[in-house]
């Protein structure tokens, strides 16, 4: 009775505005980390425009977490709402760190397992690009936001997988030469695999959504 009710009222669909805006910056942010990893004199260009988009989607994500406070009808559950656009702006924090340690680092070349990893990352911004407007109609979208979920999920083994094959061939590769470049290496490979794991967070919220309301 209460969902039925509920189903009447009208409610704040600024939301999916929201959740839209936020992807798209995240994919830039993705398009932009892979920028970085190409290497080369573009490094420190690349790092800001990293940088930039992620205070973009801090605002966004401020918008969002402001409407949850003030939207009398929200389309789901509001704490469903907060996880979810917190999840994503994790995933573009993530991507600052890593930027921010090559310019600390001061990194100029980049692994090939590293490049791999970047453009796993920016493939998972563009499946988070596709679910999130099917959260507007979900009964009518179930199989096809799984099958999203279900391959973000996938991309996130990858790149644990390219994470350890990286940290194999960085340590084969430095254990008679600079410690310090190891070491480094090890840093960049870990920011990384955090980005990815942040878009497996936002796999799952949309998941816990899905259930929730089907």
């Amino acid at each position: 009775m209460l969902r039925w009710f509920r189903a009447l009222l009208p409610r704040e669909e600024r939301f999916f505005e929201l959740f839209n805006q936020h992807a798209q910056v995240v994919v830039a942010g993705a398009d932009a980390l892979q920028g970085v990893l190409r290497g080369g004199p573009d490094i420190q260009k690349y790092c800001q425009l990293v940088t930039q988009h992620e205070s973009e989607a801090d605002n966004i994500t401020r918008q969002v977490l402001t409407a949850v406070r003030r939207t009398f009808i929200t389309p789901f559950d509001r704490v469903d709402i907060k996880n979810l656009i917190t999840s994503m702006d994790d995933a573009i924090d993530q991507m600052e760190q890593t930027a921010k340690a090559v310019m600390l680092f001061e990194v100029e070349e980049f692994e090939q397992p590293m490049r791999e990893m970047g453009a796993i990352i920016s493939e998972c911004a563009g499946l988070v690009v596709q679910a999130l407007p099917l959260l507007q109609s979900i009964g009518q979208n179930v199989g096809t936001i799984t099958a999203i979920t279900e391959e973000l999920t996938k991309l996130e083994g990858r790149v644990d997988d390219l994470h350890d094959i990286g940290l194999k061939e960085l340590f084969l590769k430095h254990r008679h030469a600079n410690a310090m470049d190891f070491i480094v290496g090890v840093e960049i490979y870990d920011h990384l695999e955090k980005v990815a794991d942040r878009f497996d967070d936002v796999a799952n919220e949309i998941n816990s959504i899905m259930i929730e309301q089907v």
